[in-house]
């Protein structure tokens, strides 16, 4: 018989494998972002953009409890997100070369 923490960690699990492809397709878009970007000479960050998202989403969150640990987590996405453009937008431009 499963305990409590069993079943916690196994919706823990169903949820990480959820975050794997909802990211992988996060990624992908930030791709196409960044060609984009690169193409028409527009900086990574867009503040406007971040706080825009960041206050769509914060209005989603029922759990107001929650929500500075949303935003630790959302900020690292915003990050990786910003990091990866970073770093294609280099390749790209190697590659032009």
């Amino acid at each position: 018989m499963k305990t409590k923490l069993d079943e916690a960690r196994d919706v823990i699990n169903t949820v990480d494998k959820e975050m794997i492809h909802l990211f992988i397709k996060r990624m992908a878009a930030v791709r196409i972002i960044a060609e984009y970007k690169l193409e028409n000479d527009i900086p990574v960050l867009d503040s406007i953009r971040e706080e825009s998202i960041i206050h769509k989403n914060l209005e989603l969150l029922m759990n107001k409890k929650l929500e500075k640990y949303y935003l630790e987590f959302f900020n690292g996405v915003l990050n990786s997100s910003k990091s990866y453009q970073k770093e294609l937008i280099d390749e790209f431009e190697k590659n032009k070369k």
